[in-house]
């Protein structure tokens, strides 16, 4: 894929090797701490780092709109794409007040919220489009589009390299955005979009059945290559979308892991997996949502979930509850003595 090539190193074995090493050392039963131990090591290997910590970390939301919503496929109207976006930026989301908790900070962006609010103190401004479009009717994006959400992603993981982050989520907030998600999981997985589609916001039985039937007319439509992933996320995806998924790739590039939330961030991983494989090695599962095609998208990027509370909030909630615990896999290696240390 010409148009969006990104290298992405190869993870350090040598440093996943010494961490588990030291794991097996600590004053513990070796392979006690179960899945917190593996998360060690690859984070290890992320990082290049035998201990590896997180002094910094981050959720950049991105935010659109999604013109198919205006055919009553979610359980609200676009206004709340706006309002919730002003809520973020004063510091009022639930995603703030998880964020709050894991001491991360939230950046949020613009990049196809219908209505222009780029005077808004604290919002970045890297409006692609003013909502995009229903794909129903038509394609989503152009491929240019498409491209320069991916672009806007990579280059908001740089900036926050810049700024010394050290451990990334990608958060979303878009009324309708879990259809294009539907779509995009439908077509990659080469599944049937009523697998993959659930109730998003909270909308009743006849809604989503609705809400099926006019991501299979998109896709009849719009004829998305499943091998060509920039095809798919300009014809049936969405700008938010594209831009997680480029923070996944420019996080992936700099060897800052990224934590991925919900269903639309797993949308979101799999196209960043269909421009670069390499990308997987660099993601960290949180939680699974109650969305029908989560599970399944984690299982296709190949990625595991922590835990499941049965959450389908989005914004990057699930992916701020994991920062604590990555923070606990990573202090046992620096704050816990050896075995062979211990006053007997």
């Amino acid at each position: 894929m010409d148009e969006m090539t990104i290298t992405i190193p190869t993870p350090d074995r040598e440093a996943a090797e010494r961490t588990r090493e030291r794991l097996n050392q600590l004053a513990k039963v070796p392979g006690s701490l179960g899945k917190l131990e593996t998360l060690a090591i690859r984070l290890a290997a992320m990082t290049g780092n035998s201990a590896p910590v997180f002094p910094r970390k981050e959720v950049i939301v991105f935010a659109g709109d999604h013109d198919i919503a205006l055919q009553g496929v979610s359980a609200t109207g676009q206004e709340i794409t706006t309002g919730q976006v002003r809520n973020f930026v004063r510091g009022g989301g639930t995603i703030n007040a998880f964020s709050r908790n894991a001491g991360a900070t939230v950046t949020v962006v613009d990049v196809a919220v219908k209505d222009d609010i780029n005077n808004l103190p604290g919002l970045v401004n890297r409006k692609i489009m003013n909502s995009v479009h229903d794909f129903s009717k038509g394609p989503a994006m152009t491929r240019v589009q498409a491209e320069q959400s991916v672009q806007t992603g990579i280059d908001m993981a740089r900036d926050a390299s810049s700024r010394g982050i050290t451990l990334l989520a990608a958060g979303e907030m878009g009324i309708g955005n879990t259809s294009p998600s539907s779509a995009i999981a439908a077509v990659l997985m080469g599944i049937p979009v009523s697998s993959v589609t659930g109730i998003g916001s909270g909308i009743n039985t006849e809604t989503v059945r609705k809400k099926i039937s006019l991501i299979e007319q998109g896709i009849r439509l719009n004829q998305p290559d499943p091998g060509d992933t920039l095809d798919v996320l300009a014809k049936v995806g969405g700008a938010e979308i594209g831009a997680m998924a480029g923070l996944m790739l420019g996080g992936a590039s700099l060897r800052i892991p990224v934590v991925v939330d919900g269903f639309i961030a797993g949308a979101a991983a799999a196209i960043a997996r269909g421009i670069n494989p390499e990308v997987s090695h660099y993601l960290v599962g949180s939680h699974v949502s109650v969305e029908p095609g989560h599970q399944m998208l984690m299982d296709y990027i190949g990625v595991e979930p922590f835990f499941d509370f049965g959450l389908r909030l989005g914004e990057g909630t699930g992916a701020a509850l994991l920062f604590p615990i990555i923070d606990a896999s990573v202090r046992i290696l620096t704050e816990m003595i050896l075995f062979r240390d211990m006053d007997f």
